[in-house]
Order: C-alpha cells, then structure tokens, then sequence
C-alpha cells in the first residue's frame, strides 16, 4: 500500500496538482496477517490548489481486506467510495478482523457509502495467468490492479508509473515490467467497464503555481538535501554519523547515495558513537551532522553537552515518533520539546529550530546547519514522522538564491610570541574562532572540563560563571539573525492561535477556512524555538489570548509561559501518534472565540 500511495502520490505531482500525503505503517515490525494492528495505509489528498495537509475524510478508501476496512471505515466521507477486494472477505479474514455479521459495511454503518467490491485478486490472476510468474508474484501484482483502478476514478495518466517501473526493475528484475504495466492497465479498463463507478473525477492542475522544474520530495529527502546544500555553501565537506532508528533513518540512507557531492557517511554501531564521531568531524573542520529520533536523542545527551562546551558545530536531526521510551516507533508526535530544550546535564543551552512541512524540511536544515556553523554551536532540528515520511510537491531551488555560509575560521598565522586562545570572543556575537588541527600556530585544546578564555583548565567559580554566561548569551544574539514572527490574520485581536514545527499545515488550513466564513482569529507559526523571534513579545502582547496547539501535552505552551509569564495562554494538545484533523482545530478556536 506504501509504493501505491507513492506512485498515485508522484503521478499526480508530476499532472501539477497540490499535494500532501500521509503514510501510517504499523508499529509492528512483523503484525499477524489480516489483523487490524498490521493495516499499513497511505493517505493522499490532491487539488486544484496548494494543499497543506493530507485531508481529514476520505473520498475514496481502499481496503485490501476486512481488517483495513475496519481501521479506516470511520475516515470515509457521507458520500466516499469504498473500494475493497472482494476475495479477501472470506469468512477466515473477516473473523481475524472482528466482525460479527456477514455485512461489514453495515456492522461498520458504511452501508449508505458507494461500494465497489470488485473480485481484484481473481481478476489480477487472470489478467497474469499467461506471464509466466509464479503464483506468489502474481499475488503480489494486487496492488497494481487497484491502483489503475483508483487512476481511472481520478482520470491520472498511466504513463508517469510505467516510466517508474521501467527504471525500478530494468537491471535486476526487467521479466516483472510488462506484467505489472499489464496488470496497471487491466485495473484501468476493468474500472471504466464496470457500472459500480458512478462518476469519475479530474482535478485540474494548480494554475498559478511558479515556474520552475518541480518533484515530489519527503520531509527526510528534503532534510538531507539541505544538509548538502549547506555543505556546498560553507565550501564544508559533510559527515554524518549516525545509527538507524525509525523515522529518521531515510536521512542517512539519503545522504550515503551523494558521495559525488562530498558527503561521508558512517552508519555507527549505536547511537552514542554516531554523535561523537560527528563531533570528531566537527573538530576536524567538517560540517557535523547527526540523525535520530526521540530514544536516540536521550542517548545522546552526554555528548550534545560536550558539543556545547567544546563549541563546535554540529547538527542533531530529531524525527520525532511516540514516546516515551520505545513507544510508538511509527507514529508522529511532538513530544521531544523539553527534552531538546532542557534534556543535558548543567546550564546548556543551544538553538532549537522546527521544520514546518515536509518541503520545508529543506530550508530547516539548511538554516539549522548556518546557525550551527556560523555561531559555533550544537542546534538540534525537530522534525517529525508526519514530515520525515510524508510528502508534497517541491520546486528545485537556485543555490544562487541561498546565502553564503561563513564559517569563522582563524586566518593567518599568529604574531610572534602570540598565543591562540579559543575561547575569545567575537564582541557582538559572542562567537569564539574556529581553528583546525594542525594549523600552525593554533594549537590549543578544547574538552569536556571547564576551562578559561585561554584553554586552559579552571575550576575558578567567577570563570565558571562567566563562561556559562556568555554561552547563554551566544545563543540569545542568535536571534539577531533571525527573521521576525508574523502574523497571519488581523495583527491584533482576541485571540491567536500559536503554533510550531508540523502542526502548520492543519493550524494554517483551519485558520484560513474560519477567516472566510467571517470568524476574527489570527495565526503565528514558531519556526524558530530557542532564541525565539526578537518580536515575539510584542506580537503576543496584541491579543487578549493565545490558542497553543502541538501534537503533545503542552510542553511549548508552558515554554512561552515561563519566558512571559503576563500573557494568557490556553493549552491544546493531541497525543495519539497522529497528526491532527482541520476539524479538530476549528472546533478548539469557535471553542475558546
């Protein structure tokens, strides 16, 4: 279901149109066949304009067998087709899945929907009696059935997913191309014989979208993709170190395909060791990057503080999953706040950024690594497994259209006599130099030890306290380069709903749908999380409230809280392992309006 979604998803990005999906695997690595805990599903939602969230109800849902119909009959639309295959429905499968009756459409209360129940594994068999595939591979070609099926319903073009199975299977597996175009075609056509299919849909292309040349790219591509971009930037060779953890790992998998463009990876034996052989890489003048999510980020914690008082560039991409613990390892939440805020051992503080959509996830990490980089700092950036796995249409930028990154590098040789010391500081940034070893002249040490201006070791109380100030205000002066906090809506009222990181699609949609129907509500999106904005307090301070909501229990709401206390703030939360519906967000603002 996985590789239908994505290539309904990738034809209909390639025709134009708007585009997010949403795919939801189970947390189980081998789930019992046919039961509802192993329903993979894979949400797409296409339009004639910008789409910013995968939808809440469906208007059309495919069910493979009775245990999908069970977990997603309650996502279909008054007026949905439901589209199942027959053949699973026997009474072993519809007894694995709990129902009861003979009528699962009625026991679900689905039976009003429009039912297309097409015997799609027995069609599949005999459009693949005579390609000389085994009975297993033919099984597997059911999918491609169905989804010729869906692109008759929505009037897509075929020709985009024969040019992904042609370049997919043409070295290893070029036997499987014809038979599964067959088998595509044969879904096609058998849904524009039938009469089951009232009626069929074309969704026209966006039609004011900028030109240039467009793909279809998840949050993890995009991320990687930044890190590269930021690499040819800097003029930085890129490293990451990292151990694989689900939802992250795609990061590393992408970045081991571009050695052309310089990037060294190295796949750790945990988590721990992927962290300090980043920071080894930092110190020997890389650009440092370390991927992971919310378990692998606790274990990270001892070396994020070494980052931080050795002040060393480095990146920690946390895509974030259900917690705590092992949790939920499928599922999206934004339950890693604190723990990327407060989560290391004394006074420790480092930027903290959030990527806003899965394009977006381009811009974070190219951003996150110029913080990193430019003001000699450890920043972590929060993604999600909404983003990191979901996807959306993505113009190729110009790198003539991003800003140089400018590392601060010692130059030069020192004066005769003149000691380098490495914690000397830039006056108005607070940035120390950064120097590589073997650079003549610039020998100096730098650890996990407090030490002095000079690199030399103190256990001074006034040092101490000095150099855990001025690492604080280091990252305070950061937001001097931030871009300021806007507002969309009115620029003053009674109440702004607040968000941060991937909520923005859904909070951005239900904003702009109760602004049309006449409803007084305003919205700021947290791209930037610590330093925030330089003008956040005098945003918040011209609305009477403000609606903060996030995919856990509050955790940025008291944030805001403790930093201004004189603000109102109502907390609304969602921890379920999924994002969340337009509609839920709409109900909360008329709730507190």
């Amino acid at each position: 279901m996985q590789l239908t979604g994505s290539l309904f998803a990738d034809t209909s990005a390639i025709y134009g149109n708007g585009l997010s999906t949403f795919p939801d695997y189970p947390a189980e690595i081998r789930a019992p066949h046919g039961t509802v805990s192993g329903v993979s599903g894979f949400q797409v939602h296409i339009g004639s304009e910008k789409v910013t969230t995968p939808g809440d109800f469906c208007d059309l849902l495919v069910a493979m067998n009775p245990a999908a119909l069970r977990a997603n009959a309650k996502w279909c639309k008054r007026n949905a087709m439901i589209l199942v295959d027959e053949d699973a429905f026997d009474e072993a499968g519809m007894k694995k899945a709990g129902f009861r009756t003979g009528n699962p459409f009625e026991e679900l209360g689905v039976g009003d929907r429009t039912l297309i129940v097409a015997p799609i594994t027995t069609l599949t068999k005999e459009s693949l009696k005579d390609s000389g595939m085994d009975q297993k591979a033919i099984l597997k070609c059911k999918n491609m059935f169905t989804l010729g099926m869906a692109c008759y319903i929505y009037s897509r073009p075929l020709e985009p997913i024969h040019a992904y199975l042609g370049k997919k299977f043409s070295k290893k597996h070029p036997e499987v191309i014809a038979p599964n175009k067959k088998v595509l075609e044969d879904g096609f056509n058998y849904a524009a014989n039938i009469q089951a299919i009232p009626d069929t849909y074309v969704v026209e292309p966006v039609a004011d979208l900028p030109k240039g040349t467009y793909r279809n790219i998840t949050g993890n591509q995009a991320t990687a993709w930044g890190l590269l971009a930021a690499s040819e930037k800097s003029g930085l060779p890129l490293f990451c170190g990292s151990y694989p953890i689900t939802p992250a790992t795609a990061i590393l998998e992408e970045l081991a395909i571009h050695k052309n463009l310089g990037a060294k990876t190295l796949q750790a034996e945990d988590e721990i060791a992927g962290i300090c052989t980043a920071i080894g890489a930092s110190f020997a003048g890389n650009l440092a990057v370390t991927t992971t999510s919310g378990p692998g980020l606790s274990l990270k914690s001892e070396a994020l503080g070494l980052a931080v008082m050795v002040e060393l560039p480095l990146v920690v991409v946390d895509v974030q999953r259900g917690g705590p613990s092992t949790g939920l390892p499928t599922k999206t939440e934004q339950t890693d706040l604190g723990q990327a805020l407060y989560g290391r051992n004394g006074e420790c503080p480092l930027p903290v950024i959030a990527a806003r959509s899965p394009a977006g996830c381009f811009d974070a990490a190219f951003q996150a690594a110029k913080i990193a980089l430019e003001h000699m700092t450890p920043v972590i950036l929060l993604s999600e497994g909404f983003l990191g796995n979901g996807s959306e249409p993505w113009r190729i930028p110009s790198m003539a259209d991003y800003p140089e990154i400018n590392p601060p590098f010692v130059k030069g040789t020192p004066a005769e006599g003149e000691k380098f010391h490495p914690f000397e500081r830039d006056v108005e940034t607070m940035v120390r130099r950064w120097a590589l070893p073997g650079q003549k002249g610039f020998e100096h040490r730098v650890g996990g030890l407090e030490k002095n201006h000079a690199g030399v070791l103190s256990t001074d109380p006034e040092n101490h306290a000095m150099m855990v100030a001025e690492r604080a205000e280091k990252v305070a002066r950061i937001a001097c380069d931030l871009p300021s906090l806007e507002v969309q809506g009115p620029a003053s009222g009674r109440l702004l709903v607040v968000g941060w990181g991937g909520t923005y699609g859904h909070l951005s949609s239900a904003v702009n749908e109760l602004q049309a129907e006449g409803v007084a509500v305003s919205y700021a999106h947290f791209d930037y999380i610590n330093p925030l904005p330089a003008n956040t307090e005098e945003v918040l301070s011209r609305f009477d409230k403000m609606l903060v909501c996030e995919l856990n229990s509050g955790q940025f709401a008291a944030y805001l809280r403790g930093i201004f206390p004189q603000f109102d703030y109502v907390s609304y939360g969602k921890v379920q392992g999924q994002p969340f519906l337009v509609s839920e967000i709409k109900d909360a603002i008329k709730k507190e309006i």
